[in-house]
């Protein structure tokens, strides 16, 4: 989308609106066809926004670019502007971030990751609800968040009867549709048209007392319908646009994401052998990140197959695992994929319709959904304590890093919890394992595993002061091992409860240490 006259640009030159009626079948959708300025002249200061968007596919690409400068306009004519802006998780610079600069945005919900939004949250700039991402739907029906105003979606098309194709991720696209007093819509014609027919967007979702249970018992199970709905007359602009997702691309695995991945698969293998595992392990769920990519690399080699999986986002390494046949079948909400790795899927997309659904992130997500089906779920973390506590989201405490996004909702209703990181950061001056967690995002009742390229602690079973030993022993930087196992001896010599010993005034300088002096390293 060209910024200055909103003109649509295509892989072979301008598209003029009569050139996307393959997108558009509707006349009725079509004749709202406007320009992205005209679209962002619909949204007045202190609305609530929708927009779709999850980790860094299917967001709006024109419209918040226009509003940006909207509201740029505004402040340098001494008007104040600002927005709410709702998603289903991280999107991309031209939407959090060009908003996020203009100092567009009063409150941010559910989930972000722009560097721009977290330092304007961290200076207390810019409100944010860090929820899990579960729960925002419901939330939402129940009016905890007040009224929507305008949801704002990307969508590859629309049918000749009115039905909203998705794009490259589902989010909570469903409920801004349902919730909004209006809608404006993005049709990219970037996106896949043959994506059509990949999605499952379940309609018979309710609130108690009425709920019925979610009926999936594989992942490849389809409840719900391939296209979003919305009443036309909702609908009061149409955005054509021609734009990629942004995904950045993985890092080659490092040596310490690949001593991770190894103790993962070797994790898994004593499981199936001990006969607590089918060999064909259970649905995966694996967060967005180098290490969980490099542990889905790793059981290409692996003799774990057919496998599948229940997760949030398809990721470079899943689709490698589907190419390969290694993965017969991935449910999910999103995709997040290098440049390469969307060609790829542009290619064969025939077969990947077959195997791949993309759902609602209430249902991706969903608590019941997870439990019956015994998900494996691998996610990355900030830092651990010695006691399996896990700090995901927080930077000393008290500055936002991203969210917890949705590994609260595998973490609690997995079958294992597995939770990754190298074992120390900054060149070796944050030890990532620490006495005591400096923000909580997940107990140490929902942390089954935790893994370094250390090693891996098996928590299971295990009483508190024995989970300690096992972290200490196994997953600690050898720089660090012996002021932790000095600290566990100390706390529990004199601390005046034996059950989860703790010095606590000492734990608390594991991370003021770091900001007074720039490191953590003991002493």
């Amino acid at each position: 989308m060209d910024a200055e006259n909103d003109a649509v640009t295509g892989p072979t030159g301008p598209l003029g609106f009569g050139d996307i009626t393959d997108r558009i079948r509707s006349k009725r959708v079509a004749d709202k066809v406007i320009t992205a300025a005209e679209a962002a002249e619909l949204i007045a200061p202190g609305m609530t926004v929708g927009m779709s968007g999850f980790t860094g596919a299917g967001y709006p690409k024109a419209v918040p670019a226009a509003l940006a400068r909207r509201i740029t306009e505004a402040r340098q004519s001494g008007e104040p502007f600002t927005v709410s802006v709702w998603t289903g998780a991280s999107t991309a610079p031209e939407l959090d971030g060009l908003l996020a600069a203009a100092d567009g945005i009063d409150l941010r919900m559910p989930y972000q990751s722009d560097p721009v939004s977290r330092a304007k949250i961290n200076a207390g700039g810019m409100e944010y609800l860090d929820l899990h991402l579960s729960h925002v739907a419901q939330m939402v029906w129940e009016g905890w968040f007040g009224h929507l105003d305008i949801a704002l979606v990307e969508v590859a098309g629309v049918t000749e009867d009115g039905r909203l194709i998705p794009s490259s991720s589902v989010g909570n696209n469903k409920t801004w549709l349902d919730v909004a007093e209006h809608v404006i819509l993005e049709v990219n014609c970037w996106q896949p048209i043959e994506m059509e027919g990949m999605h499952d967007i379940y309609y018979g979702t309710a609130l108690p007392p009425n709920r019925s249970p979610i009926e999936i018992l594989h992942p490849a199970d389809r409840i719900g319908v391939p296209y979003l709905q919305c009443a036309p007359e909702k609908i009061v602009a149409v955005v054509p646009t021609h734009a990629p997702d942004r995904n950045a691309a993985l890092k080659p695995p490092d040596s310490d994401s690949a001593r991770i991945a190894g103790h993962v698969l070797e994790f898994l293998a004593h499981e199936v052998r001990r006969g607590r595992l089918p060999r064909t392990l259970l649905p995966l769920q694996s967060g967005v990140g180098n290490i969980a990519n490099a542990v889905l690399t790793g059981l290409e080699q692996g003799s774990f197959r057919p496998l599948s999986a229940y997760t949030e986002v398809i990721q470079d390494g899943m689709l490698q695992l589907l190419r390969s046949g290694t993965l017969e079948v991935a449910s999910a909400t999103a995709f997040s994929l290098s440049e390469e790795s969307m060609q790829e899927l542009r290619a064969d997309i025939a077969d990947y319709r077959k195997r791949i659904i993309l759902r609602p992130q209430e249902i991706s997500n969903h608590p019941e959904v997870i439990r019956r089906l015994g998900c494996l779920a691998m996610n990355g973390m900030i830092e651990a304590d010695i006691y399996g506590n896990v700090n995901s989201t927080h930077v000393m405490g008290s500055m936002i890093q991203n969210g917890i996004g949705g590994s609260g909702d595998f973490a609690r209703n997995a079958y294992v919890s597995m939770f990754l990181s190298p074992s120390v950061v900054k060149g070796g001056a944050i030890s990532c394992i620490v006495p005591m967690v400096s923000h909580v995002d997940h107990t140490e009742h929902d942390v089954h595993v935790v893994v370094t390229e250390q090693g891996l602690a098996d928590l299971r079973g295990l009483a508190p002061r024995r989970r300690a030993q096992q972290i200490i022993d196994r997953c600690t930087h050898p720089d660090y091992r012996d002021a932790i196992q000095d600290y566990f001896d100390r706390a529990v010599a004199t601390a005046p409860g034996k059950h989860t010993p703790h010095l606590l005034a000492e734990s608390l300088s594991w991370h003021t240490r770091y900001l007074s002096q720039g490191t953590m390293r003991p002493g």
